[in-house]
């Protein structure tokens, strides 16, 4: 059966799935590194990664075997019980971060939402103190509960939940005067990402970060960045905030943490952890022993140096490929963004960006959107430069279609 007749006949079975997503034209058989292949056998290159999650591409060898090991000795027993796994991942994390307790989730979503409620609960139970609202930022994104859309500033994601849960403001990313203007008394922490992925790839400015921890320091307020899609090694550090030389108070992770099956936590100082005691926190999934299997497995890979060096050689390639492409293409192309293997290239609003998107798809490289009409990178961590060299050429001969129409008009 054909891709095609694959696709038609899952349009006509539309009703056992609720319309929750635009869905490619791709039905996906299997994958293999930095590839996937369709039920027809076309194949294409994937720098989408599963949306920042298969930091080692698919089929992973080490994951495998992670995972079919576990699965033969056990999969689940619940929070009920002490799992080594589990610990030895906690463990992993606050080692590498050097201070906090952990809290294992599902997803992004579910360790935002714990996080949210951490800070909370940690002024008014801690602290004692009536706190209750969370600033956040223009063109964030969170997550997809009812809580999350809350706190991801964007109206298209919020239109038809109303009435929203309380206790946000929004303020544009990098006005410090909106921020000030924002806080009260009622003000329990500031939450934003350090790169705003889904947003557009757009990087926190330095000097309004700073100007964010003297404000957080003197008013108590606790600072939340969501790691959810920077985390895990994908901007060059474990985490993106070992590079902006400070340590939130919480931080949340998930996507790459897994590697492909789903896993979220959230991580606070020790003394905002405190809030949360038996009973006010629990996840059923969260942190068993499958997926912490394999989110080891991740760690653990990620700490040697031979993939460490393949990492930063990657991230020299794609710069370098990036200046070229802006240099080539100049009124295409308004400028790119990013960090580590999380990158972004807007393009001029006369260029769609799901045009450059479809076209790329149709030559066999597959790449994401985000914000505002950005291509959005994201290659496995050990994609081979010829893979790179394959995927930019791609990009410039799809890029060059629009010159040429540009021209001939």
């Amino acid at each position: 059966m054909s891709s095609t007749e694959v696709n038609e006949q899952q349009v006509e079975k539309q009703s056992n799935l609720m319309t929750t997503y635009n869905r490619w034209p791709i039905t996906v058989d299997r994958g293999e590194g930095s590839y996937l292949w369709d039920v027809d056998g076309k194949e294409y290159l994937d720098f989408t990664s599963g949306i920042a999650v298969n930091q080692f591409g698919h089929s992973y060898p080490p994951m495998v075997k992670a995972i079919q090991a576990q699965a033969e000795k056990l999969i689940h027993v619940s929070n009920l019980f002490a799992i080594p796994n589990q610990e030895q991942l906690a463990d992993a994390l606050v080692e590498e971060a050097g201070y906090g307790k952990v809290f294992f989730a599902n997803s992004g979503a579910e360790a935002n939402e714990a996080a949210i409620k951490l800070a909370r609960r940690y002024h008014q139970k801690i602290r004692h103190e009536n706190r209750y609202e969370i600033i956040t930022f223009q063109k964030s994104f969170h997550g997809r509960t009812l809580t999350t859309i809350t706190a991801t500033a964007q109206p298209k994601y919020q239109e038809g939940f109303l009435p929203l849960p309380d206790g946000f403001k929004y303020c544009p990313l990098n006005d410090i005067n909106a921020v000030k203007q924002a806080i009260t008394d009622n003000t329990a922490a500031i939450m934003f990402e350090l790169i705003q992925g889904e947003g557009g790839v757009h990087v926190i400015d330095r000097d309004f970060l700073q100007e964010l921890k003297e404000l957080a320091e003197k008013h108590n307020i606790l600072l939340i960045v969501d790691e959810v899609q920077t985390g895990i090694g994908r901007t060059g550090t474990m985490f993106a905030w070992q590079q902006f030389d400070f340590q939130p108070d919480i931080y949340t992770l998930a996507k790459g943490l897994g590697g492909g099956v789903p896993i979220g936590a959230c991580v606070a100082k020790d003394e905002v952890a405190k809030a949360f005691v038996p009973g006010t926190h629990a996840s059923t999934f969260g942190g068993n022993p499958l997926v912490t299997a394999a989110a080891n497995t991740i760690i653990s890979e990620l700490q040697r140096q031979e993939v460490q060096e393949q990492f930063q050689a990657n991230v020299i390639d794609v710069e370098q490929r990036l200046k070229l492409l802006k240099n080539q293409y100049p009124d295409l192309i308004i400028e790119s963004r990013g960090l580590g293997l999380l990158r972004g290239v807007q393009l001029d609003e006369a260029i769609p960006v799901m045009d450059v998107i479809v076209k790329c798809r149709v030559k066999g490289l597959l790449i994401t959107p985000a914000g505002d009409n950005t291509l959005r990178l994201l290659p496995p961590f050990n994609v081979s430069p010829q893979e790179i060299e394959k995927a930019f050429t791609i990009i410039r001969e799809v890029l060059g279609e629009f010159t040429d129409k540009n021209s001939e008009s």
